[in-house]
């Protein structure tokens, strides 16, 4: 049985303090910190040192900072006071700032300012390029993927388009009202020639009109509730200058001033009525501008953001923290992988993917040339916009399309309403379809439709009479015999985009498809599982888009040294696929 003497024994009591040079402490010979400074010894660090100054007192070495950070990352380490910490606890830390020990200020002074997002992608490409020459990556094949990561912003501090829209209409009723009204003071009173004044006129505010009925429409139903306008409703208020209404409060002073109008102040004061109706265009021209301000952050590419980080935008989490669909303030992260390293990353405010893949790819061009030859993703990237970029550029692509699973139902195959059961035939150059009742229907027109910038067209196509037709109830869409005996069959064709899908279709078919999407969910999906569950990477540290691009490309680089390193000592594989087993 051992007695309290056995401590005392082996330490001095009160024993304060241990000499650490009776010791032989060393690191591990296959410590990663070797690896960082292998890779470091061959980097060019001219753009973060074109960034440090050499006027007033001398800082800590930059590039030691930045090797503290990457080592930091390597390990899953991202708070500042952990790295501190370690600065002063741990030898691989020690050994990278040789006994130095730096605080907390001088990391942030060196993340947020001498650090760049496009330092740090130059810093990964030239790791890229190294990792080119070694074999284990060629570059030309990326395979993407994108995640949710909740924004360090407050959660119910939210700014909905929805609602906007809602009140900014009932404001410019009340705008337009008041406007009203200053040109009946002006003609009841003579003021408008005794002063030089014209009458004023409404700003027009475009799908102002659908505004309205909306909400009126609202308003009969009576509903307990008020149902939002669409957050698709876009209303342009450029025209809406709070400066005219100034200009309007201007002219009521004037007119209060020659004829002798004061304006009354204070508890049991009467206010003349050009008082009053100068006060509401003063309260109408504050909340206008409250409004214009809103709508200028939230931009027209998305539908909400959050008051604590403007960049943040309101996404629907996996992690549903109060198990109710609530929403939460996140950054929609992209990475492109090749061989597990993470060659480019992409933050982005968009809740959906489609936009984020041209970024990404350009990206990648301008970074190292024409190289790419194929990009690998899910359905949440195809769009005929992506698709006609990958074919302009001659990048093979192998995007898996939405309706994959649906192209594989017997109903799909049965459907005779849609245009690919149908036959089709030439007659003198003109192209058309044969239904399934035998009758043809005719090229009639063509349309266009722009979106996100995008100009897509649209063949229209339709059969001149459908009466009599035994197949309308299967063949017309929402078909009511009662309401529509008299409607034909019109379908309208994006023939450019089908076009495009069916070659992707083709080539996500092939073994070498299915290889390159298996390849994928294993390698970005893996990451992101990795990230999220073994490293509990689930909310960022620091706001706007930029410091948070900056947080994570520094992670996405100690990810990759740190892959690099298991490489290295064969703790892992290049990865070939499994060719015998097939996905669907």
């Amino acid at each position: 049985m051992l007695k309290q003497d056995y401590y005392n024994d082996f330490f001095d009591f009160g024993q304060q303090k241990i000499n650490f040079s009776f010791f032989e402490l060393h690191l591990p010979d296959d410590d990663p910190v070797y690896t960082l400074k292998k890779v470091m010894e061959e980097l060019d660090f001219s753009g973060l040192l074109a960034c440090c100054s050499d006027q007033g007192r001398t800082g800590y070495n930059p590039i030691m900072l930045y090797a503290v950070v990457t080592y930091a990352n390597m390990r899953g380490i991202r708070a500042v006071d952990r790295i501190v910490e370690l600065c002063e606890r741990d030898l691989a830390f020690i050994w990278l700032t040789k006994g130095q020990r730096p605080r907390r200020d001088a990391f942030y002074d060196f993340k947020g300012k001498k650090l760049t997002g496009e330092i740090l992608d130059e810093l990964n490409y030239q790791f890229l390029r190294r990792l080119k020459k070694e074999g284990l990556l060629t570059l030309r094949e990326l395979f993407i993927d994108g995640t949710k990561i909740e924004a360090n912003a407050n959660r119910y501090t939210f700014v909905w388009r929805g609602s906007l829209n809602y009140h900014l209409a009932g404001l410019l009723d009340t705008i337009d009202a008041l406007y009203a009204a200053y040109n009946a003071l002006l003609h009841e009173n003579g003021y408008g020639p005794k002063y030089d004044l014209g009458d004023a006129r409404m700003f027009v505010v475009e799908g102002m009109d659908k505004v309205r009925r909306v909400i009126e429409e609202n308003r009969k139903r009576k509903l307990t509730k008020h149902k939002k306008i669409s957050n698709n409703t876009v209303i342009e208020i450029d025209g809406c200058s709070p400066l005219e209404i100034l200009k309007l409060q201007k002219n009521l002073k004037t007119i209060a001033e020659g004829e002798g109008i004061g304006f009354v102040y204070g508890k049991g004061q009467r206010k003349p009525e050009i008082q009053k109706l100068y006060e509401e265009l003063e309260t109408c021209g504050s909340r206008l501008m409250e409004y214009k301000e809103h709508f200028e952050i939230m931009g027209k590419g998305r539908n909400s953001y959050s008051k604590t980080d403007l960049e943040a935008t309101f996404m629907r989490m996996k992690e549903d923290h109060m198990l109710n669909g609530q929403l939460k303030p996140a950054y929609n992260v992209q990475i492109a992988v090749e061989n597990y390293f993470i060659v480019h990353s992409y933050v982005s405010s968009d809740r959906t993917d489609y936009n984020t893949l041209i970024p990404v790819l350009e990206k990648h061009r301008k970074a190292f040339g024409e190289e790419l030859e194929a990009v690998t993703a899910d359905s949440g990237y195809c769009s005929e916009k992506n698709l006609s970029y990958l074919k302009e550029n001659g990048i093979k692509s192998y995007i898996k399309l939405q309706d994959h699973e649906k192209r594989k139902t017997r109903a799909y195959k049965a459907d005779i309403g849609k245009y690919y059961n149908m036959s089709c035939a030439v007659f003198e150059d003109e192209y058309y379809y044969i239904c399934h009742d035998g009758r043809e229907l005719r090229h009639m027109r063509t349309e266009s439709r722009i979106q996100d910038g995008y100009t897509q067209t649209f063949e229209v196509y339709g059969c001149a009479d459908c009466s009599g037709c035994e197949h309308k109830a299967k063949c017309l869409y929402k078909y009511d015999a009662e309401k529509h005996s008299d409607r034909n069959k019109v379908m309208k064709i994006n023939e450019r985009w089908e076009e495009l899908k069916e070659e992707t279709n083709e080539n996500i078919q092939s073994e070498e498809g299915i290889l390159k999407r298996q390849t994928r969910s294993i390698q970005t999906e893996g990451h992101f599982g990795d990230i999220k569950e073994n490293e509990n990477f689930r909310r960022f540290h620091y706001r706007s888009k930029e410091k948070v691009y900056k947080e994570f490309m520094l992670y996405a680089i100690g990810r990759n040294i740190m892959k690099y390193h298991r490489f290295l000592h064969h703790e892992i594989e290049k990865y070939e696929g499994k060719k015998e087993q097939k996905t669907a």
